[in-house]
């Protein structure tokens, strides 16, 4: 069974932006940070999230994403296959040729199993999720780790002589 990077990073980055949706857009480079994802990966994720119309972009200063539905009209399912993941248990993709170029005896098991994952996926909004105590302690540790960042690069900046900041 795959459920790649993909799917897991478009979850991870709108479960971001759920949690952070009373600050306003929130920068891709915000969400980098504090998820640990490349901004070069998101930005081809939020495309997808954008084009599937998950999301909103706000362009110029202060601009960034924004959920385009309340987080408890998104569903994990959704922002799965925006990104074009799937979650599939079969050996051969679906294709049924696992054996020879034929559907192998345990094939429709498998084919099953994918079809409740995603139904399982389909019945959970990010407003469930991010509801959970644990994400909300996760989510204020990544913030708190954030804010320690910012307050250390602050602190070398006002330590440098004046000719280097200007």
């Amino acid at each position: 069974m795959r459920l790649t990077a993909k799917g897991r990073y478009a979850v991870t980055a709108m479960l971001d932006l759920a949690v952070h949706r009373q600050e306003g857009p929130i920068s891709l480079a915000d969400i980098s940070q504090r998820q640990g994802i490349s901004l070069s990966y998101l930005e081809q994720l939020f495309a997808k999230l954008r084009k599937s119309e998950l999301v909103t972009s706000v362009r110029g200063p202060g601009g960034g994403y924004q959920l385009q539905r309340d987080p408890s009209e998104i569903f994990v399912a959704e922002i799965v296959d925006s990104v074009d993941e799937n979650v599939d248990a079969t050996k051969c993709s679906g294709r049924a040729d696992c054996q020879h170029g034929e559907m192998c005896l345990s094939h429709q098991l498998w084919s099953d199993l994918s079809s409740e994952i995603h139904q399982f996926l389909a019945g959970i909004d990010l407003a469930s999720i991010i509801e959970r105590r644990d994400v909300k302690q996760i989510a204020a540790r990544q913030d708190a780790v954030r804010e320690e960042q910012l307050d250390a690069v602050e602190g070398e900046l006002v330590r440098m002589p004046a000719a280097a900041k200007g």
